[in-house]
């Protein structure tokens, strides 16, 4: 069994039950042609670097599964003949993919993402108060912390411009070339 993943443009026009039932029989799809659905993303609507079908935008979906060429045939024509659908591609990931390392890595997302909710919800009020202070894990002093203050570069006495140095600035830029005059009327003034 193979990994792959599919991307899928759809129309931005249609309602999201529409959207809904088209994307409810490609999930229907991949079981009854023994496979399995490792992820489903829905990016949203997203400017078109083109237009298809006369249209700018796109509602993106990424589907990441596994399953036989048989699948990936049977997705890419419900594909081509539903019209909800503008484009359309799919990649292999992985020849021969290890289904129970894939079933591992979902079962080990799906807890962090629960660990994670979890902790944005944050400790209820009882909570708070069961926690000793004392309990508290003490931090080195010789270490670094993130809240330490980085520290500022030196900045040069002889320097008097009000504006920072612009870096990176192609030869010939706006940006540059703002930059040559203020030296230039510097220089006169000395």
């Amino acid at each position: 069994m193979n990994r792959y993943e599919t991307f899928i443009i759809s129309d931005p026009d249609i309602s999201d039950e529409k959207r809904a039932s088209l994307f409810e029989r490609i999930n229907q799809l991949i079981p009854k042609e023994n496979g399995f659905m490792v992820a489903f993303d829905e990016w949203g609507i997203k400017k078109l670097a083109y237009e298809i079908k006369k249209k700018i935008r796109g509602h993106y979906v990424r589907l990441d599964y596994c399953g036989t060429g048989t699948l990936v045939n049977e997705i890419e024509r419900f594909s081509r003949i539903d019209d909800r659908v503008m484009k359309y591609m799919t990649v292999l990931l992985e020849k021969e993919a290890d289904i129970d390392r894939i079933k591992e890595e979902i079962a080990k997302a799906e807890q962090v993402a629960a660990l994670v909710e979890e902790s944005e919800t944050g400790p209820g009020p009882a909570e708070e108060s069961e926690t000793d202070p004392a309990e508290k894990p003490e931090t080195d002093p010789t270490e670094k912390s993130e809240t330490d203050p980085v520290e500022e570069p030196e900045k040069n006495q002889d320097d008097k411009s009000d504006s920072d140095p612009v870096l990176f600035d192609a030869p010939g830029s706006e940006a540059m070339e703002t930059e040559k005059v203020k030296t230039e009327k510097k220089d006169e003034e000395e």
